[in-house]
């Protein structure tokens, strides 16, 4: 049976990325069908909405979604429920992806490239699993009273966190056994009832897995004093994607890094990079194609299941790297295209 992967490449540098990422596809997969739809401000330009219902459909039935990026300076004065962010928010709901995963990994020839010292980040492998679909972008109520207050609601439900932290526990048990929950137990009610829930599934779901806490502000400041000492750091929805964004960092770009957003078994992931739209840039031609064309290996490995493609592709990002292949924001010169071709030579 023909597998489908959606691709969603979006606005600013989305849909440069995205082909590179597509031709690897191509060239390790050749049998899956590819289909393209629009997302973001580019729907927001075509029907007035960042997310159709059409294209949600769409993205139901396929195996696995790949996102460029959303957003940039032309649509930020829409309103909110309209802006380009709310069609990727729509997305994640609509296929209620609840577990994201962001690695955190370092390739041996861009230790020198972090902004720490080579031994802190040399052999840097770090997983976070970010809750993705409740916490606080999602509760209610909120709003703004103009002049006044503005205000949102963090809800947590225990079958929210129980989901999330079963994926993690799983997830260790595959690396080096140790996850690491994170939260605000100390400041805030959701925090407390977070770590709760958290060492509950652990006594039922967490064989072989051993679990600590840490605050997150704790977390932030661990992560550039000593970040090899995690292995899967477990957040929710806000935390995880401020440490997420700071792990990023550690690995010498934030163009290196891919994510994958997962639901329920059997139903179709949603893979993005982490780097966003990056409109200073989009259309130069020289935006790092890496972390699209990492977040498509994600998509191979955990949606698709061809493992053997997957790995292909990472040794040839790899290969590429070791080679002096780098993007201008690694400090090198190459095109988004060019990368792209260095890495398919590797394949």
């Amino acid at each position: 049976m023909t597998q489908t992967l959606l691709l969603l490449p979006g606005d600013g540098i989305g849909p440069e990325v995205l082909a590179e990422a597509r031709r690897v596809a191509e060239a390790v997969a050749p049998d899956l069908a590819f289909e393209e739809a629009l997302v973001g401000g580019a729907s927001i330009d075509a029907h007035d909405i960042p997310l159709t219902d059409d294209v949600l459909a769409q993205a139901k039935t396929s195996d696995a979604v790949l996102l460029g990026a959303v957003g940039g300076p032309k649509w930020e004065a829409t309103d909110r429920d309209k802006r380009p962010e709310a069609g990727l928010l729509g997305l994640r709901k609509g296929l209620d992806v609840f577990a994201n995963l962001r690695p955190a990994f370092c390739f041996p020839s861009l230790v020198a490239a972090s902004s720490l010292k080579p031994e802190l980040v040399a052999g840097l492998d770090i997983m976070i699993v970010r809750e993705l679909t409740s916490g606080v972008y999602f509760g209610a109520p909120r709003g703004v009273e103009p002049g006044v207050k503005g205000y949102d609601t963090s809800i947590y439900t225990a079958d929210e966190v129980e989901r999330v932290a079963r994926v993690a526990f799983e997830i260790a048990r595959g690396r080096d056994g140790r996850v690491c929950s994170v939260e605000k137990s100390n400041v805030m009610e959701t925090g407390l009832f977070w770590r709760q829930q958290v060492t509950k599934v652990h006594g039922v779901h967490g064989s072989g897995v051993e679990l600590s806490h840490m605050y997150a502000d704790a977390c932030a400041m661990e992560l550039v004093r000593q970040p090899k000492q995690f292995d899967v750091i477990l957040a929710g929805n806000l935390f995880g994607d401020i440490l997420s964004d700071e792990a990023a960092m550690l690995t010498g770009s934030i163009g290196m890094l891919p994510s994958a957003s997962l639901g329920s078994a059997g139903t179709p992931g949603l893979f993005e990079p982490v780097h966003g739209s990056a409109p200073d840039i989009a259309g130069q031609g020289v935006a790092n194609p890496c972390a699209a064309i990492l977040s498509m290996e994600m998509a191979l490995r955990w949606s698709l299941g061809r493992g053997d493609a997957a790995n292909a592709v990472f040794e040839a990002v790899s290969k590429a790297l070791e080679g002096g292949a780098r993007t201008k924001d690694l400090g090198g010169s190459l095109s988004t295209r060019e990368m792209g071709d260095l890495i398919l030579s590797g394949l």
